[in-house]
């Protein structure tokens, strides 16, 4: 079995055990700023980013929490072109949990346990999903996509830090081969 298969056959299983069956990605975000927490559904907020058309709900929070809907949208949705193989592999390794331990400051399990696991998941989901007709050994993650894959019901997402998350992406992206190289065989 392909190490991408084995990735995805994991992410699947991790889904059902976060999820216990009944989920396979996020329905629902809690967006959060400062003191500022409002849930949304991940279709609104996949509205948002596609078309940049904010529901009352989301238009009102970014308001209050003074974020521009320009920016958070292309947070969201800017991709970056990553090799599943090779992020998996970065992703299953120690440099790999800092990776997912920064991402995962933004984007996390309302629990906070498993995050690694889920985040992983999803960004392998995301990698490996050939949406727009392109090679499934490159594809692009964008953290909307993320978001979309999450193996949970519900996901938090961290308003204030998700620039952070999103440089990391884009840091993630071009470095993946260097990455690489650093991991001991």
């Amino acid at each position: 079995m392909s190490l991408l298969r084995r990735s995805l056959l994991l992410s699947v299983i991790i889904s059902l055990s976060l999820s216990n069956g009944s989920v396979f990605a996020a329905e629902s975000v809690l967006l959060k700023y400062r003191i500022f927490r409002e849930s949304i559904a991940v279709k609104e907020l996949t509205t948002f980013a596609q078309t940049g058309e904010l529901s009352t709900s989301l238009r009102v929070n970014l308001a209050l929490a003074k974020q521009e809907p320009k920016k958070i949208r292309k947070y969201l949705t800017e991709s970056v072109t990553v090799s599943p193989v090779l992020l998996d592999r970065i992703l299953n390794s120690p440099i790999g949990n800092v990776v997912l331990d920064q991402i995962g400051e933004a984007i996390h399990t309302p629990s906070r346990k498993a995050d690694r696991q889920a985040l992983r998941a999803a960004l392998v989901l995301s990698a490996s999903s050939d949406r727009n007709g392109s090679s499934a050994k490159s594809n692009s993650i964008s953290l909307i996509e993320v978001i979309q894959n999450y193996p949970t019901s519900e996901i938090e997402v961290e308003g204030e830090v998700l620039e952070r998350a999103y440089r990391q992406l884009r840091q993630l992206g071009g470095s993946l081969q260097d990455l690489l190289q650093r991991i001991p065989r």
